[in-house]
């Protein structure tokens, strides 16, 4: 099939494939494939559509089949289950596209792929309009409430169960990550103040708002992107960062003038708001693990005209004798489980408990080690985007109770106030992605 033969649905079905069959992400599928296939305008729309929401609704899509087949899920050939997952998206979940259409259009690609199956996902789909509809699944029960939760809101349920053991009620949290979320910009301050930008975003006709609580940020009126917006990147004028990522930001409070050291820093946010905030004077070093993605920092500092960024490759865990007592402010934003940004990355959801587990052993060996690089006075801000307390408090009061050095710092940004130097920001509740946040400084 040659490219410019390629629909929406069919560049969907083969992104669908290898993402499940190559466990590829599916933000770099989805890139690349609107490339090769030259998806434009709708098809684009439609093709990015279908493959973020096929994998975002895996296990629910995946339960509504079980419920409409004589064979069981599991005996289902791949091609045939990603085919059936595809059409039922289109029926449950995207009310623009005819129920008519939805099942002739995933009955022909299947003709087109496996013609032996067409009949049969023509019958289940059919099977789900006649006896079911989006308005009647029959989910499980809430008396079991890890079934319950895990095929309402799509996650595994190692995810639900981490999400228990955090918050009383995780369902509002869960309900939270379906609702797509609005895009948030953060400004550089260094060439425009949040007046003058939105200023400048209403005489093109875009619509937005000040974030809520971080003095630094817009959030746009609508889920896509306009290419105003593009352009104001490309200028560098703003760079895309989540509101609860400028709270950490300005919680760290970096100063003009001073050395800061960002110790995961790709792929290089906190690093800019780290710039702008100290007005681009000062020494400012990202470091991180992978060096490839250090370009990312060094491309996006040069968009924003920061000239003080130095990056190198770097482990956070391994000591560095050239850094002791070096820094004003430690930026220390350690890898994590993500389970604040399951809204923005669906793969997430299906996070196993083994992945999770490894994960605050490691995540307090970097802040135990970069602690040292903090001169005395200094502050050490801590940071996840995960709602995991065993990845957050947990870490924090085991690293307090083990160096006496340090002690907790309470912050305000905007109208929020830290508790014990220790914030968490919740979707439901603050409109952000999930996020922790804690500030503590060397006595």
């Amino acid at each position: 099939m040659t490219k410019n033969k390629f629909t929406a649905r069919s560049a969907a079905y083969r992104s669908l494939i290898l993402c499940e069959r190559d466990k590829k992400y599916s933000n770099l599928e989805i890139d690349s494939s609107i490339r090769r296939f030259a998806l434009e305008g709708a098809e684009k729309g439609l093709y990015t559509a279908i493959v973020y929401g096929v994998i975002e609704r895996r296990i629910t899509l995946d339960y509504i089949i079980g419920k409409l087949s004589a064979k069981p899920v599991e005996k289902l050939d791949s091609q045939v289950i990603t085919l059936l997952r595809m059409g039922l998206y289109q029926l449950i979940y995207l009310d623009r596209i005819p129920e008519s259409a939805a099942v002739n259009e995933t009955v022909n690609l299947a003709k087109a792929e496996i013609p032996k199956a067409a009949s049969f996902i023509n019958a289940v789909l059919r099977n789900f309009l006649r006896t079911m509809g989006k308005d009647k699944i029959p989910y499980p029960p809430k008396n079991d409430p890890v079934n319950y939760l895990s095929v309402r809101y799509s996650c595994g349920a190692d995810v639900i169960n981490v999400l228990s053991e955090s918050f009383f009620d995780p369902e509002p949290v869960l309900a939270a990550f379906d609702a797509q979320p609005e895009v948030t910009l953060r400004i550089n301050t260094l060439k425009i103040s949040r007046e003058e930008l939105l200023s400048k975003l209403s005489d093109k006709g875009i619509s937005a708002t000040p974030t809520k609580y971080s003095p630094y940020g817009v959030r746009l009126c609508g889920k896509s992107l306009p290419k105003e917006i593009s352009e104001l990147i490309s200028e560098g004028y703003v760079y895309i960062q989540d509101e609860a990522s400028q709270i950490a930001g300005a919680a760290a409070d970096p100063k003009p003038g001073t050395t800061v050291l960002d110790v995961c820093a790709c792929p290089g946010g906190k690093s800019f708001s780290a710039a702008i905030l100290m007005e681009n004077r000062g020494k400012l070093k990202s470091f991180d693990l992978h060096k490839n993605k250090l370009s990312l920092v060094k491309s996006g500092a040069g968009r924003l005209s920061i000239d003080i960024i130095e990056t190198e490759e770097k482990n956070g865990s391994l000591r560095d004798d050239t850094l002791l007592d070096s820094a004003d402010t430690v930026i220390c934003d350690v890898p994590c489980s993500g389970l604040g940004v399951i809204a923005k990355k669906p793969e997430i959801r299906y996070k196993s408990q083994d992945e999770m587990e490894r994960l605050p052993e490691i995540q307090y060996s970097i802040l135990k080690n970069v602690s040292e690089y903090v001169k005395h006075g200094g502050v050490l801000c801590y940071s996840t985007c995960t709602l995991n307390k065993k990845e957050n408090e947990d870490v924090i009061l085991r690293f307090l109770s083990e160096s006496s050095e340090y002690m907790a710092e309470d912050f305000r940004v905007g109208e929020l106030s830290s508790n014990g130097g220790m914030l968490t920001l919740m979707p439901n509740v603050h409109g952000t992605d999930g996020f922790f946040i804690a500030k503590l400084r060397r006595k």
